[in-house]
């Protein structure tokens, strides 16, 4: 290969690099070795290092190219006047016969091949230094789309070349002490996949935001993929659990997040442009772009590609809008999460609170404070204050310059995958991208917090809020015999504890989803004709707008929210809580309050268990039983258990289960095992007819409280009497922990108490508990005490 220009994708490999560069050589390997597990790379070829160098010394540059550097560098040109002077330079330069030749002929043989008279190619830039494990910086180089006829493709070959010297590359190199002139450019001509009738994107074989390695991230958009890659649309996103894809029984989609998808990328015919960006119609963009097949398949790419390579992933995918065939079309290695350690991180939380301004999608998971830069278009960079937050609509490659002197940036435009998002994480910085309104909202010189701590939604708050920094070692975590496990409301927060080395979750609150996710009440889906109130109205059809049936709206999103909070734990267990709004809570929701009547005291009203089997709540619980059924038997998590709030006697605990079985949840049925809480004195002094009819018990320390002791847990004149270490609520405690393992069930905790006292979570190890669920923020510290405390019992 050392003397050939041009080489075909099936006769290069991995070990080509210094041939063909990083992406060239990727493409080529899965298109050799992956082509018989069934990932589709298009065919094509790249020009070698050998053509660039040939290139360069039949135009005799390299001594003007390196008097343009060191000009440069003495200061005597500006990084901008230099880039645009080398790349004059390139592309005054000729192809020498035989390269050109060469070019044109396997243009020729590859358009034979395929079978096509007018062969449309991307042609894409391939340095012999980047996409490496160690090197890697989003859009160095340059890619030209729908080149057609032998005079284009030369001319963007011309045009690769001189992307060489792009001013982001010049920076990059000089940043990674690459020397110019031994870096060589290899040009990768491929078949143009018709992404731009049926869509495109970019995939993670690993969660770009948190490094929780067992998800496949992909993200989605119509028209030509670029749109993704360079964060000027906000694409769908869907995640998909990776272990959980050899069972074909399974469909392990955990999260699919509709994107607005406003512009998109398409073929042109006008004039020279090759393509053109175009508003997407109004159905598209209330579509997903995928199905749950061609999501399932790119997910299955990912692993393949993963396993192969043995190391996370950074891919791009096309999908054909005529044949309707999936493309693989980029692979590199994924160069910030796979690079971490998996024993030590840092949590970092907000000590104060602010106005909200904005919000967006998460990337990193630190906090920066500072004052708003609001800078829309790249040749303002010296508006650009350094140690300042970058606000702008969009990133491209000719940002990285600006975004390198940044402390956090916020965009208008992009997701998870867009250029802002991947080079964030290569600097180390938070940004919040996709928030719609920044540049509109954020002012010049204003104070700022931005906050990526609170999951994966990202946040950004008036004024300069105090925050704390923890470094955690996994190492130093001691083992206990109590089972240790987490309390998790969030579906974006229990990705961001995936490290701890839990049992699994004691508690998952079901409401906190329903609030925050589906914020409409399940009846008003159920009967939306009972709705009287406009506004109301307005916001259930919007918020379900795309679904046929609005109950498979509550549904879907349930189930998924509940998958999402599965899959960093399995296959330990995760106890999911049935909903326990009071009707004053459901009331807030959309629709509720023609569903809810006034009560004296909620807190002891028509909530927990009596709504489930209730004439006037029994339809919207049959919803939350379909999402939990679909979890555990479409989506794979059989690890979810159901646990029951608030069941006051056997009776009531009779008819919740036979509801339960009347839709679909039939307690022993494919492993499904039903929990109660136990926090009602009735459950401690009957817990032996309870033990019979659920499998294992959870003390709720709170309300066992406030009704062991009389005193409203809310009541703010009372807390000095909320005291969970009293001796009549210890009393009740020890007396259930006795009687459930009298009855041979598991009990457990999941409150607040543990944490915050170290003498109740010794009580409780004393007492025998079988598992102490706890807020992950205070995980570590109490399982210290917990090994504490075994080791005095002992």
């Amino acid at each position: 290969m050392d003397d050939r220009y041009t080489v075909r994708f099936d006769e290069v490999g991995i070990a080509d690099v210094p041939q063909v560069g990083g992406k060239n050589a990727s493409l080529g390997e899965m298109f050799r070795t992956l082509g018989d597990q069934g990932v589709r790379v298009p065919d094509g070829f790249a020009t070698t290092a050998h053509a660039y160098r040939a290139f360069v010394k039949a135009n005799d540059v390299e001594p003007a190219v390196r008097a343009l550097l060191e000009q440069h560098r003495s200061g005597a040109a500006s990084l901008h006047e230099t880039g645009e002077a080398l790349r004059e330079l390139f592309l005054s330069c000729e192809f020498p016969a035989d390269i050109a030749e060469t070019i044109r002929a396997d243009y020729r043989a590859l358009a034979k091949r395929l079978g096509v008279e007018k062969l449309a190619v991307a042609v894409r830039s391939s340095a012999t230094a980047e996409d490496l494990p160690e090197a890697s910086f989003a859009g160095a180089q340059e890619t030209f789309l729908n080149v057609v006829g032998e005079r284009q493709l030369l001319e963007a070959c011309r045009r690769c070349y001189a992307s060489l010297f792009t001013d982001r590359a010049i920076s990059y190199r000089e940043a990674q002490h690459f020397d110019h002139m031994d870096v060589a450019l290899s040009i990768g001509v491929q078949q143009m996949v018709r992404s731009d009738l049926g869509g495109s994107g970019v995939m993670f074989s690993i969660d770009t935001d948190t490094g929780f390695p067992r998800v496949a991230v992909i993200s989605a958009a119509w028209g030509l993929g670029e749109m993704v890659v360079q964060g000027a649309v906000d694409p769908d996103r869907y995640l998909v659990y990776k272990p959980l894809l050899a069972d074909s029984a399974t469909t392990p989609i955990i999260d699919m997040v509709l994107g607005a998808k406003a512009r998109k990328m398409v073929y042109s015919s006008r004039g020279d442009a090759r393509t053109r960006v175009v508003d997407t119609p109004a159905r598209e963009r209330r579509a997903f772009v995928l199905g749950e097949a061609d999501i399932l398949q790119l997910a299955r790419w990912a692993v393949l590609v993963e396993e192969h390579y043995g190391r996370p992933m950074d891919m791009e995918w096309a999908r054909d809008g005529v044949t309707g065939e999936l493309f693989m079309v980029q692979a590199r290695p994924e160069t910030v999460q796979a690079l971490r350690s998996t024993t030590n991180f840092t949590v970092h939380h907000l000590t104060e609170e602010g106005p909200l301004l904005v919000s967006g999608a998460a990337i990193g998971d630190s906090i920066a404070t500072g004052t708003a830069s609001v800078v829309r278009d790249p040749s303002q960079i010296d508006d650009f204050v350094d140690g300042g937050i970058l606000v702008t609509e969009m990133t491209d490659p000719d940002w990285v310059s600006i975004m390198t002197r940044a402390s956090g940036i916020i965009t208008d435009h992009g997701g998870s995958t867009s250029h802002a998002a991947i080079v964030s994480r290569e600097l180390g910085i938070p940004a919040v991208v996709g928030t719609g309104n920044a540049t509109e909202v954020l002012k010049n010189g204003q104070a700022v917090t931005l906050s990526c701590a609170e999951g994966d939604i990202g946040h950004v708050y008036e004024g300069t809020l105090a925050f704390e920094t923890e470094d955690i070692d996994l190492g130093t975590v001691p083992e206990t015999r109590t089972k240790v496990m987490v309390n998790i409301a969030s579906p974006a927060a229990a990705f961001q504890w995936w490290r701890l080395p839990t049992a699994g979750v004691g508690l998952a609150r079901m409401e906190f989803i329903i609030n925050n996710l589906i914020k409409i009440h399940p009846m008003a889906l159920v009967h939306p004709d009972r709705v009287t109130d406009e506004g109301d109205r307005r916001q259930i059809h919007q918020l379900t707008a795309g679904f046929d049936d609005p109950q498979e709206f509550f549904v879907q999103t349930l189930a998924l929210g509940i998958a999402k909070l599965a899959a960093p734990y399995h296959p330990h267990d995760v106890i999911v809580r049935m909903s326990d709004f009071k009707t004053n809570e459901y009331a807030h929701l959309i629709g509720g309050r023609d569903f809810e009547k006034v009560e004296e005291n909620p807190m002891l009203g028509l909530r927990g268990a009596s709504r489930y089997y209730h004439e006037r709540f029994r339809e919207g619980f049959a919803l939350e039983c379909r999402a939990i059924k679909r979890v555990r038997e479409r989506t794979g998590f059989r690890n979810v258990i159901v646990m029951i709030p608030f069941c006051r006697t056997p009776r009531e605990a009779d008819l919740v289960l036979e509801v339960m079985a009347q839709n679909g949840l039939v307690r022993g049925e494919n492993g499904l095992q039903v929990y109660m809480m136990c926090e009602i004195p009735a459950n401690v002094i009957r817990a032996g007819e309870f033990a019979t009819r659920f499998d294992g018990f959870s003390i709720g320390s709170n309300d066992l409280t406030q009704l062991v002791l009389g005193v409203d847990r809310d009541s703010g004149e009372l807390a000095e009497l909320f005291d969970e270490r009293d001796e009549a609520v210890e009393h009740m405690i020890a007396e259930a922990i006795e009687k459930a393992h009298a009855a041979g069930i598991k009990i457990g905790i999941c409150g607040q108490a543990p944490s915050n006292y170290p003498d109740f979570a010794a009580f409780l190890v004393e007492k025998g508990i079988d598992s102490i669920s706890l807020n992950p923020d205070s995980f570590l510290k109490t399982v210290g005490r917990i090994a504490e405390a075994e080791a005095a019992t002992s």
